[in-house]
């Protein structure tokens, strides 16, 4: 208060009211509507939040039983290679995009209330997909060795190809089943649904699990009992269950298709970029694959390790984040009101960073213990070495971290404005401008090379979506008579979170050479309270600093959670 009785911007409104509104008076419609639109994104987060937490734990289980399984072997090299191929045929379909591009779709017939014409929509765009990718499939399993070469060529022995061959016919079809799986998510999420497809990676994960204890079991199954439960896994997860959710939801899937359906024009329209386009997001795990193929055994598998654990903390706080406010950015867009669509975004992203940057911190300062903890305990095939040269690697990896969670929010506020080109061709010119650096860095220095490539590439990319989606969302707001207020940005104070992390890994490096001379060795009590001093107190002067830095989302996060506990307490 400035000592007037009035607020700070000069009115006699008290905290929380809206302008207009007489004290006492109830909520306006639109204080309501932006509460409810607060709360769909906060539960829709909270179930990708869990959903992600759990299937990355669930990722870590799978990843654990791989290493202790493969090791940091050729087998293992192979095992990883092996998904190339079928993750192309997955982008080559949208497949990864299908919530977005079909979403404000199916939104757009709800919100209409004419479902019959959504259910027709979804009928044709999905028997679209079933020929098309029928017979994707069906070529990629006739050509597989060919492709085998283009996509490992450092693999030259008979051997090593056939067995990447054997892997690449198994994993193939399990495609299908996530690509119609993607699309009836979709439908579920577009419905506020989001419950059985957050689900759905929890069961595919469980079913890797199980083939790969199969496998051990039966040592000569090898990496075939992995690649057995990802085809089963595909089944029952990501596409039987969403389906038990449409079923429930009066699902109407006609034996219908129509090529000069409208809707099908607008699907194929938006996912021709994504289709045609080589962005870095997907690009980078292929190009990385390809150049670890000249190197020595098992290098393959230690970037696979590290991009595995860096994928935890971007699934919680960015994926999540992601799937969760999409919906809501798109009704907000679709409304005509780009403004609170971009703040949306906007606060979405600013938060994730605050979180994504401390378990950055958190992975660099300990992520020796963390490594072994997960692959190098009880006698695993994974060595002390391996777990070294991992850490390493994802050391460098997590200095994209933050480009990586953002990436996956960023791009969906090009999708919700309808522009798929934009990012894409974003994207695909970074690749293309990046690959000599990947070729140039893996020559040099192996491994390591590549992973601070991936990082350089992912951080151009970003930065260079962020400027031009600020750009497009001004315009648009034009378009419609509104203007962007001066509120902070997207990537507002990430220069003073990065500053806040390098201080954070600073001091947190410095104190692991003390706890290293006072608590030495592999055991599981010196791991684990290794990793948990460097861990809490890496994120603790992290916090400090950023408050220190000034960083509004985090002083917030704080004043929120001392109302909440004052509230306890009272």
């Amino acid at each position: 208060m400035n000592g007037s009785g009035m607020s700070p911007n000069g009115s006699n409104q008290e905290p929380g009211q809206e302008p207009g509104q007489e004290p006492g008076q109830e909520p306006s419609k639109e204080a309501s509507r932006r509460s409810s639109r607060a709360r769909t994104i906060g539960i829709a987060s909270a179930i990708w939040g869990a959903s992600i937490f759990l299937s990355r734990i669930l990722g870590l289980v799978r990843e654990q039983i791989i290493g202790r399984t493969l090791g940091a072997s050729r087998q293992a090299d192979l095992y990883f290679a092996s998904f190339t191929l079928p993750d192309f045929l997955n982008y080559l379909l949208a497949a990864g995009a299908l919530s977005i591009v079909f979403i404000p779709i199916f939104v757009k017939y709800l919100e209409a209330g004419d479902t019959r014409r959504g259910w027709e929509a979804f009928s044709v765009i999905a028997n679209f997909i079933v020929v098309v990718g029928s017979l994707a499939i069906a070529l990629m399993m006739v050509f597989a060795r060919p492709l085998a070469t283009l996509v490992a060529p450092g693999f030259t022995e008979a051997a090593e190809v056939d067995e990447l061959v054997r892997l690449m016919r198994i994993i193939l079809p399990a495609q299908f089943f996530h690509i119609l799986g993607g699309l009836l998510s979709a439908a579920l999420m577009a419905q506020d649904r989001h419950a059985l497809p957050a689900l759905a990676p929890l069961i595919y994960s469980g079913c890797i699990i199980l083939g790969g204890l199969v496998g051990a079991y039966y040592p000569e199954l090898g990496a075939e009992g992995f690649a057995w439960g990802v085809l089963a896994g595909s089944i029952l997860g990501p596409f039987a269950l969403p389906l038990f959710g449409c079923l429930k939801t009066h699902m109407r899937w006609h034996a219908a298709l129509s090529l000069r359906s409208p809707d099908l024009h607008r699907y194929l329209l938006l996912s021709l970029p994504i289709m045609i386009g080589f962005s870095i997001v997907v690009v980078d795990e292929w190009i990385i694959k390809n150049q670890a193929s000249f190197l020595a055994a098992g290098a393959l598998a230690q970037l696979q390790y590290g991009r595995t654990l860096m994928k935890v903390p971007i699934g919680i706080f960015g994926m999540a984040l992601g799937v969760a406010s999409y919906p809501t950015i798109s009704r907000l867009v679709a409304a005509g009101d780009v403004v609170e669509a971009y703040g949306v975004l906007s606060r979405t992203i600013r938060l994730m960073l605050v979180a994504i940057l401390a378990a950055g911190v958190c992975l660099i300062v300990a992520g020796y213990e963390a490594v072994y903890l997960i692959w190098g305990m009880f006698g695993s095939r994974f060595t002390a070495a391996d777990a070294l040269e991992t850490s390493r690697i994802l050391a460098l990896l997590t200095l994209g971290i933050g480009g990586w969670a953002a990436q996956s929010v960023i791009s969906r506020g090009f999708y919700a404005l309808g522009s798929t080109w934009l990012p894409t061709l974003v994207g695909t010119a970074v690749t293309f401008a990046m690959i000599p650096l990947y070729v140039v860095l893996r020559e040099r220095f192996g491994a390591e090379g590549l992973a601070v490539a991936s990082s350089t590439a992912i951080l151009a990319y970003v930065f260079l979506l962020g400027w031009l989606q600020r750009r497009r969302f001004v315009k648009e707001a034009a378009a419609r008579g509104a203007v962007l207020s001066a509120a902070p940005g997207m990537l507002s104070g990430v220069w003073r979170l990065s500053l806040a992390a390098v201080v954070a890994i600073g001091v947190g490096l410095a104190l692991r050479m003390g706890l290293v001379a006072i608590l030495p060795g592999n055991g599981v009590i010196a791991i684990l309270v290794r990793g948990a001093v460097l861990c809490l107190a890496g994120i603790g002067v992290y916090a400090v600093a950023a408050w220190a830095l000034g960083i509004t989302e985090l002083r917030e996060v704080a004043q929120k959670v001392g109302r909440a506990l004052r509230g306890r307490r009272s």
